[in-house]
């Protein structure tokens, strides 16, 4: 029986909705898994889920976006990066422009030559995901195609 409380901690790890967490903890409930196993299946079926739903949308037209700076302490190195999505609905929420500033932070942090490389890379506040990961749930999350635009990286040394 899952219960209220892996619900609340499985959509506080993830930001996904009740229902999607509720889905994926009740798939992997069915594989008689508990505690930390049963939470680990779910973060594993949601991302799947996340990718699942990211190729599904690929065709859509990328119609707005937010355009977000980070500097680093030490104002040494920069980002500004460039988040794209479909409307400006999602654009302007703040989850969205929150996501972004991580990424942002991720390319001030480990300086990818390009997008594809560093859709590759595990993401430095969690190493178990990486940046596609979170673009993936990004897309579960608000429903609307996501993807990175440009970015450009500033270093003084």
């Amino acid at each position: 029986m899952i219960t209220l409380e892996q619900i609340k901690e499985l959509r506080a790890q993830t930001g996904l909705s009740v229902m999607q967490c509720q889905k994926a903890l009740e798939e992997a409930g069915g594989l008689n898994l508990t505690g930390s196993d049963l939470m680990a299946k779910a973060i594993e079926i949601l991302k799947a889920k996340g990718a699942e739903i990211a190729g599904s949308k690929g065709d859509r037209t990328l119609g707005a976006g937010s355009v977000v700076s980070y500097i680093h302490s030490g104002d040494t190195v920069g980002v500004l990066l460039e988040l794209l999505s479909e409307t400006d609905f999602v654009a302007k929420n703040p989850d969205f422009k929150s996501v972004a500033k991580e990424i942002a932070m991720h390319i001030a942090a480990m300086n990818p030559a390009d997008t594809a490389e560093l859709l590759g890379q595990p993401f430095i506040k969690d190493p178990a995901k990486n940046v596609s990961d979170l673009i993936n749930n990004t897309v579960q999350k608000f429903g609307e195609r996501t993807e990175i635009g440009r970015f450009t990286r500033f270093s003084i040394k």
